[in-house]
């Protein structure tokens, strides 16, 4: 149980929460994988939000700063016992020394069944949580105590999965507003499209203002994504024409559906200069971690350039996103 459970409101002020939390969190947050700023140290921290969703485990929003980079802000779902299960060893952020969580064990709650399965049902039951809202499709059941589960391999989210029935994405680097993961998988079942799975349940914050946190889905059970069913097809030498076909018709149909939902925006004339700063910032970041790059940076420069003199681009439509063979299932 966290230690402050009985303690006074302002023993977990952000402030005094800072002062336990900055000395692990700068070590830990570079190490996790959907750590925004590699290679970039953590020259700040400050807490953006705070709940307590029961006791001994905090909700947080941090912001993070970094020498030479824009500001990221990230989801935490924390943790706190004197003494920590060794199931749980793999998840410590760290032991503070300062502060209200001194002496105590900080660890990543979501590894922890018991958290985990209390935010399912927080999913389950819609209402509010300090400036936390949680809301569901009423349409949908969703059964209580579904064993919960940990996804492997997740580059800039981290996902559980719920007694093989349902999965939840939660958002680690949080984008303000409402979050194409829910936005447009909403839109598509409104167009009957089936293609997507509909969000069944969602959370959010109104602080500092209005940002989805994750959403909860059907798990497909058993699927193979569609890099993996690739590769096994190459490497046994068999056709992967039909279902490459079938994706070219799955594709199409989320794209058609998309244009009937999303009206295309009106083209912006400075366009192709923002899309050139973007591309510019992101091959900057890269080549940072990646010194192989390095040869290439000038001559990719130049087509960026290009790029942002080109002027107004055609009127953009809203596509999906994050669309790779690994997506597809």
């Amino acid at each position: 149980m966290l230690k402050t459970a009985t303690q006074s409101r302002e023993s977990l002020s952000p402030p005094l929460l800072l002062a336990s939390l900055a000395g692990v969190l700068q070590k830990w947050l570079p190490e996790q994988r959907w750590f925004a700023g590699k290679g970039l140290p953590v020259t700040e921290l400050a807490v953006v939000s705070m709940t307590e969703l029961h006791p001994g485990c905090l909700h947080l929003l941090i912001r993070s700063r970094h020498a030479g980079s824009r500001d990221d802000c990230y989801q935490l779902l924390l943790g706190v016992r004197r003494d920590l299960p060794p199931r749980l060893h793999h998840a410590v952020v760290g032991r503070p020394t300062e502060g209200p969580l001194a002496g105590l064990t900080v660890y990543d709650a979501l590894h922890d069944p018991r958290s985990a399965t209390l935010l399912l049902e927080r999913l389950r039951t819609p209402g509010t949580a300090g400036p936390l809202r949680f809301e569901r499709d009423v349409q949908t059941v969703v059964p209580p105590n579904l064993t919960a589960r940990v996804l492997d391999g997740e580059q800039s989210n981290t996902s559980l999965v719920y007694g093989d029935s349902f999965i939840l994405k939660l958002f680690r680097r949080i984008q303000y507003g409402v979050n194409p993961d829910l936005e447009v998988p909403w839109a598509l079942a409104g167009q009957g499209c089936a293609r997507v799975p509909s969000p069944v349940a969602w959370f959010w914050t109104s602080e500092p203002r209005k940002t989805t946190l994750g959403v909860l889905q059907p798990f497909l059970r058993g699927a193979t994504d569609g890099w993996t069913l690739a590769l096994k097809s190459l490497a046994a030498g068999r056709d992967f024409t039909d279902e490459s076909y079938e994706l070219g018709r799955a594709t199409a149909e989320v794209h058609l559906a998309l244009a009937r939902v999303f009206v295309p925006d009106i083209p912006d004339r400075h366009g192709g200069r923002h899309l050139a700063e973007g591309m510019m910032s992101r091959l900057d970041t890269t080549a940072r971690q990646v010194p192989a790059l390095v040869p290439y940076v000038s001559r990719l420069r130049a087509a960026y350039d290009a790029v942002a003199a080109h002027g107004p681009v055609r009127p953009p439509q809203r596509i999906h996103g994050d669309l790779h063979l690994g997506q597809v299932l």
